[in-house]
């Protein structure tokens, strides 16, 4: 069966580091195994590795064309393999696929971090009296575990990684078979392509999503983490939260602005957090020098920082904790903070300087692997190192890092570029409503809504499928102190904002308002209500404006099926 990784991506040490696999030209079942008890065992806790049998080598690295295994002999290398597992112990099972590259047959051997630890395999497998032994990775070899790390191997038995652990709650139909599929895409698998001819139950156990004995298998936690929809189900405020301080946390904490929290799989979390961020935050400052050609490009935040800082905050935070991921957007600076902090081998000074951490314990070792195949972490310890030097080629100050000796939390603050906007002034509040109402408003606005049909007839009929919702026949006044009970149902059922509520409470009261009317009595700019709507229209209500500025109406358009419910 295909293994859920691109091939290639191994040959050429993509996405894998080169320690993590091992080229061997042909069939040698002895030192074979060596290396898969030393994969299994995973000393450095770096997600166990890959045997290729059938590659040659020179210096690491994979010479092209591929000599391959003789097709012969193939059959009998794999019926050898499922007889030299059982030497393992305890029993453990490496994942095999037979693959052709080049034209020619190899066999590749994936060998995830065992949860049993520690292994031994007799010295020589092909040998009946051959003793027995532990082996560990060290650099591209495999060697005897002794003394004190053999000590260390056996203490790491109690230290199995949290998304590595079975949960007996997380149940098979938990599992979206469209988020399996799209990463085996994304990844290049052969699996996606025997996705439509397997159950969701035999891919998810070839990705070694299972754990414990057959009479009870249980997936384990990383599964819900990357295919489930709603991970919060078994691992509370697994969300980002987004809150914008125009003017400063410390200079004005009461004015703030919040996103509506990015809920999903950590995968999608992470895009969502992103889409954000990069549509709505980054900005481009692009100078055109007089003495040269090439233009100089700049941003207030790089991507890949931003990227990085969110990507590490969810592979390393606790899943246990019930706190979620904060970002925290102010003019000169973004911080990003996580209720857990790192490991406590790592020391603080460590921490604080801003460097490489580099740690044998992962609370998230499997979660690392599937972000870095997904291209959204660096992976052993580079994740710091990155984001500095994505700042330095940005021309940007450094990344600062911080928590404290409990570890109860982790921040990172990811300063502004000097000179550029940290927060678009489209999403800047003023900080006075203007007392006097302008001229071109009138002072007294009707309470009923004239029945008169509007000259101007909207070009386009309602959308099928949409509940229209127009005020017109709402005999309320213009401000409402309370929301009107439809629109609160709605709110609930879609999860508005407070601020979104009472933009759709006045508009399903009084179509005929105005953009400056609208902006005046809730105390936001133009520029900020037209990015509510744009919010709004993401969660299915498009608000729609028809007719001229200051004669047209409004009409809400509910698309969800449940909010047409709610309204009819």
């Amino acid at each position: 069966m295909a293994l859920p990784i691109n091939i290639e991506d191994l040959l050429k040490h993509r996405k894998v580091e080169s320690g993590r696999i091992e080229f061997k030209k042909g069939w040698n079942p002895e030192k074979v195994y060596r290396s898969i008890c030393a994969f299994a065992n995973d000393f450095d806790n770096i997600g166990g590795g890959y045997i290729l049998i059938g590659v040659e080598e020179d210096n690491g690295v994979a010479k092209r064309p591929v000599s391959g295994l003789p097709i012969e002999q193939i059959d009998s290398i794999l019926k050898e393999i499922i007889n030299y597992n059982n030497k393992l112990n305890p029993y453990y099972l490496p994942r095999t696929e037979l693959a052709e590259v080049d034209g020619r047959h190899i066999i590749v051997i994936w060998c995830p971090s065992g949860i049993n630890r520690p292994y031994d395999v007799p010295e020589n497998v092909i040998s009946r009296n051959s003793q027995r032994k532990c082996y560990i990775r060290s650099g591209s070899s495999s060697i005897e575990a002794k003394g004190y790390i053999l000590d260390e191997l056996r203490d790491m038995a109690n230290r199995v990684p949290f998304d590595d652990s079975g949960n007996p709650d997380i149940k098979l139909t938990d599992i979206s078979g469209l988020l399996v599929l799209d990463y085996l895409n994304k990844i290049g698998s052969k699996l996606a392509s025997d996705f439509n001819g397997h159950n969701l139950e035999d891919i998810l156990e070839q990705m070694d999503l299972f754990v414990g004995p057959k009479e009870r298998r249980m997936l384990k936690n990383i599964a819900a983490m990357m295919f489930c929809p709603n991970p919060e189900k078994f691992f509370p405020y697994t969300q980002t939260e987004i809150v914008i301080f125009p003017e400063g946390v410390l200079e004005n904490p009461n004015n703030f602005m919040e996103v509506p929290p990015i809920r999903g799989s950590v995968p999608q979390i992470i895009e969502e957090t992103m889409r954000y961020l990069r549509s709505v935050i980054i900005r481009q400052h692009i100078v055109k020098p007089k003495d040269r050609a090439q233009s100089e490009k700049t941003f207030n935040y790089p991507y890949q920082a931003l990227e990085e800082a969110v990507s590490n905050s969810l592979y390393h935070r606790d899943y246990r904790s019930r706190e979620p991921i904060v970002i925290e957007i102010q003019p000169h600076e973004i911080t990003i903070s996580s209720a857990t902090g790192p490991d406590r081998s790592i020391s603080l000074n460590s921490i604080r300087e801003g460097k490489r951490m580099v740690t044998r314990y992962y609370r998230n070792r499997r979660l690392g692997e599937f972000l870095k195949e997904l291209g959204l972490t660096e992976g052993r310890s580079t994740g710091i190192p990155t984001i500095q030097s994505e700042l330095a080629k940005n021309g940007s100050p450094s990344a600062s890092f911080d928590t404290n000796e409990e570890r109860s939390y982790f921040v990172v603050t990811i300063p502004c570029h000097e000179g550029e906007e940290g927060i678009p002034s489209s999403l800047l509040v003023p900080k006075e409503i203007p007392k006097e109402i302008p001229k071109e408003i009138p002072k007294e606005i009707p309470k009923e809504i004239p029945k008169e049909i509007p000259k101007e007839i909207p070009k386009e009929s309602p959308k099928e499928n949409t509940k229209v919702l127009v005020g017109s026949d709402v005999n309320v006044e213009t401000n409402p102190k309370e929301s009107p009970k439809e629109i609160v149902e709605l709110a609930k059922e879609q999860g508005l904002t407070t601020l979104q509520t009472d933009l759709l409470s006045m508009i399903y009261c009084n179509p005929n308002i105005t953009m400056k009317q609208l902006s005046l009595k809730v105390g936001i700019s133009v520029d900020q209500i037209r990015y509510q709507r744009r919010l709004l229209e993401a969660k299915g209500i498009s608000v729609l404006r028809q007719g001229a500025t200051k004669n047209g109406t409004w009409s809400i358009e509910i698309i969800s099926q449940r909010g047409k419910e709610i309204l009819d």
